[in-house]
């Protein structure tokens, strides 16, 4: 069962630092991998909840861990502030469509890109290269939230 969303919160921390976020995966060997992303809060595009989602390159490790193991971690911080999702990340992209509904992943990944606070001058040219590098969204729905907000230091 999903955990509820913090949404107020989580979205005024993305705002800060546009989203910019550490996230974790476990490797086969038991040991954690960590990158920096950035990600948002976006509608799940079939379900309609909400998740906290980033962006993938096709060739990118997390992609590849993702598909064998959807366990992630995503840490968003501001200053001393910050809140950790834990869950089941699902991916969407031209080389993993949903399996029980079709996506319109261009805009997916358009709104993923706002969510975490990114414009863009050429919508157009934005798709072109997400679709050349195929780019995949990564949607984690959490199953635990915790953290420290509204703190100083």
């Amino acid at each position: 069962m999903a955990a509820k969303i913090d949404v107020d919160q989580l979205r005024r921390l993305v705002a800060t630092e546009h989203g910019l976020s550490v996230v974790s995966l476990v490797r086969p060997d038991g040991t954690v991998s960590s990158s920096v992303v950035n990600a948002g809060l976006v509608s799940h595009p079939v379900s309609q909840t909400t998740v906290l989602a980033f962006v993938v390159r096709a060739s990118a490790y997390k992609r590849q861990r993702l598909r064998l193991d959807p366990r992630v971690t995503i840490a968003v911080r501001a200053g001393w502030e910050w809140q950790a999702v834990e869950g089941t990340g699902e991916l969407i992209g031209p080389l993993d469509p949903h399996p029980s509904a079709p996506v319109d992943v261009p805009a997916l990944l358009r709104d993923v890109f706002r969510a975490a606070g990114g414009t863009h001058d050429n919508w157009d040219e934005y798709d072109r290269v997400m679709a050349a590098e195929q780019r995949t969204a990564v949607l984690v729905t959490p199953t635990r939230i915790y953290g420290n907000v509204g703190v100083s230091d």
